[in-house]
């Protein structure tokens, strides 16, 4: 009997603490977050069980690095600052961009450099080949930071390079993210590789919890950067690993992975080396106060403006969101953008659809397949509006996965490095972006699209409004889980 009394009661307990957690939840998870995102969020912890909802949102609710990460990057910001006061007062002829080049200057403590050139590398192999060339030619040291870092066949000799220039005194740091390590083929075959080649390596945001290291596990170090003696830098969107990324999936289907990549000669060098100095400092609590110093001397044959723009969970705001929707903006002619995964956000879907609808060229290359379902059926979901917009869309033909990041803006300016055009390069993952001012940069980018463009075929809105209908809920369904952050 007093058991079918204390029913009820559990029962009535239960609904109660039921509404407190839900209401909560109401009150505190759209607190300073895009109201798409904290709904989303609001949808996944009503729909779930209230506890399973509420421990993923701890889980990952959060896009803030821990305190120590975020103080580290308000320091080495200052230092940045500190150390290139005056850099740009260098005087360039396009007071249209400056309110850009200060929005990026006050985001992410980067100046605007002029005196530079840029050579654009899209061969996958030849790339690689490049940048180990590269290496062999170190005299004092070398900064490599990659997304995801392998050894296997391809990559046999970047490695060989890196222990060679050990071998004969060079300074070797080696930067690689820890989660995308431990996903990719052959990891600690990799680690043995680099304990033999005797470089000083370190983990981008590892998560070790029994070793004290934790914050959101998806939070991810996605920069891909080489930097040679102060000299020579390479960034974009090339990791180093095999194009196939050694996975059996991959090779089963043939995918193939196409980049772009550029090396950078001149002052330019010197920002891309401090977005190294800044991770290794935060990963090591070393600065690298005299490798931040070297700055390359511009000289008449070097013609580019450029300016490094660093973005993530380690800054305030999303600053390559605002530096890609304030160029959308200003275009007058031509917009051409390159994203393996394009999930934009309210405010850049605004930018572009409105661009294209006031008569401007906007065309978007995006592959024809993914490799990540989820993504690739977000990104789908856009391509309906886009098209009705005027939003010319190129899909780059299988087996090939395009990768390479890069947009230009009018004949006069480019954005090239590793962001993609999503939710999640702009809130979780830690990347580069460089914009480059000069119309011989665009203009080689331009051939580069052009071969984009003989190997895509474009996609009609009579098409694509013919798909099968399981598909198009499959992409809608796949597009609300992209706004949980």
């Amino acid at each position: 009997m007093d058991a079918l009394t204390s029913l009820p009661q559990v029962v009535f307990t239960l609904a109660v603490v039921d509404f407190l957690i839900r209401l909560t939840c109401l009150i505190y998870v759209p607190r300073n977050r895009r109201p798409q995102t904290a709904t989303a969020w609001l949808l996944a912890i009503f729909f779930l069980p209230p506890y399973i909802g509420v421990t993923l949102f701890l889980l990952l609710g959060s896009r803030r690095l821990p305190k120590g990460r975020r103080e580290k990057q308000a320091e080495i910001n200052a230092f940045i600052v500190e150390t290139t006061e005056g850099v740009d007062d260098v005087k360039h002829d396009h007071p249209w961009l400056d309110p850009v080049v200060e929005l990026n200057r006050h985001l992410g403590a980067m100046p605007l450099v002029g005196g530079n050139t840029a050579k654009l590398h899209g061969d996958y192999n030849e790339t690689l080949r490049v940048m180990t060339a590269a290496i062999d030619d170190a005299k004092t040291w070398v900064h490599a930071e990659f997304y995801i870092l392998a050894f296997d066949k391809t990559t046999a000799p970047f490695f060989a390079a890196m222990e060679a220039a050990v071998s004969r005194g060079v300074t070797v740091r080696v930067l690689l993210d820890h989660v995308a390590g431990l996903r990719a083929v052959g990891y600690r075959r990799t680690l043995r590789r680099l304990r033999k080649a005797g470089v000083t390596w370190s983990l981008m945001l590892p998560v070790q919890p029994l070793r004290g290291k934790w914050q959101r596990p998806d939070l991810r170090n996605h920069r891909k950067i080489l930097v040679i003696d102060g000299e020579v830098a390479f960034t974009g969107s090339q990791n180093v690993v095999d194009s196939s990324y050694n996975k059996r999936g991959n090779i089963r289907r043939g995918l193939h992975w196409k980049d772009l990549m550029v090396r950078f000669e001149g002052p330019i060098v010197a920002g891309v080396n401090a977005l190294f100095i800044t991770d290794w400092y935060t990963e090591t609590g070393e600065l690298l106060v005299r490798e931040a110093t070297v700055e390359p001397r511009p000289t008449p044959q070097r013609t580019l403006d450029a300016q490094v723009v660093p973005s993530g969970p380690g800054f305030d705001g999303e600053n390559n969101l605002r530096l890609f929707n304030s160029l959308l903006y200003l275009a007058q002619e031509r917009i051409i953008i390159t994203s393996p995964y394009f999930v934009p956000d309210e405010s850049m879907l605004y930018a572009i659809t409105t661009a294209a609808q006031s008569g401007i060229d906007v065309q978007l290359f995006v592959s024809e397949i993914g490799d990540q379902p989820v993504v690739y059926h977000a990104q789908r979901s856009y391509y309906e509006a886009l098209l009705r917009a005027g939003v010319r869309i190129w899909l780059y033909k299988a087996p090939t996965v395009l990768h390479s990041k890069f947009f230009t803006i009018d004949d006069e300016v480019a954005v090239i490095g590793s962001s993609n055009m999503d939710m999640r390069s702009f809130s979780l993952n830690l990347e580069i972006s460089v914009m480059v001012h000069g119309k011989s940069f665009v203009d080689d980018l331009r051939e580069i699209e052009q071969e984009y463009r003989d190997t895509s075929r474009e996609l009609f809105l009579d098409e694509w409004m013919a798909r099968p209908r399981a598909s198009a809920v499959l992409d809608n369904v796949a597009r609300l889980t992209a706004a949980v952050q």
